[in-house]
């Protein structure tokens, strides 16, 4: 990933690469100020909103994997928590009034750009009564049996699927923490 600012964002003064202390990262800084940006891993929040043994998916209205489905999820915003951003992009992108229940899966991707960690929670769907947000062309429930894996947007989104319905069949649900390198 290239250099974030050219200049501060606090004093508009030029930014300059430097290395604190024992700080294993080079850290832009401002020549002025000595504002530091640091650049960290976004988290993204989702859910995998259940309804008896079907789960709701939406067809992607937007770039990157327009097109393809996906569970409902996003980045986090400031002042939230885990679970009330995982029930906000849920609610974004499906509509769906859901009770967060337990963290699924979380997944580190330091390869995407900006790296990030995705946090998957198992959400059961309240009632049926949902409406497509602007990010969804559609969405529906389906059955494992019924999805079609090719048309999965994201590798995260399949493996935290396949976690679910693994799961599911064993009768108990376990938290799947691994990295995507």
């Amino acid at each position: 990933m290239g250099k974030p600012f050219q200049f501060c964002p606090m004093c508009a003064a030029p930014m300059l690469e430097k290395r604190f202390g024992v700080d294993t990262h080079p850290r832009e800084v401002c020549s002025v100020c000595g504002y530091v940006h640091y650049v960290n891993p976004l988290p993204v929040v989702g859910t995998v909103p259940i309804w008896g043994d079907k789960v709701l998916l939406c067809r992607r209205a937007i770039e990157p994997r327009k097109g393809y489905w996906t569970l409902p999820a996003g980045f986090m915003e400031t002042n939230e928590t885990l679970r009330e951003g995982a029930a906000r992009e849920t609610r974004e992108e499906s509509g769906a009034h859901i009770e967060v229940k337990d963290l699924l899966t979380l997944i580190d991707v330091p390869g995407a750009s900006p790296s990030q960690v995705h946090f998957y929670y198992i959400a059961q769907l309240l009632d049926l009564d949902w409406q497509p947000g602007p990010e969804t062309l559609e969405q529906r429930l389906f059955s494992e049996e019924e999805i079609d894996w090719d048309e999965i947007s994201f590798t995260t989104v399949k493996t935290t699927l396949q976690h679910y319905f693994a799961d599911r069949r064993a009768g108990r649900f376990l938290l799947h923490s691994y990295s995507l390198s």
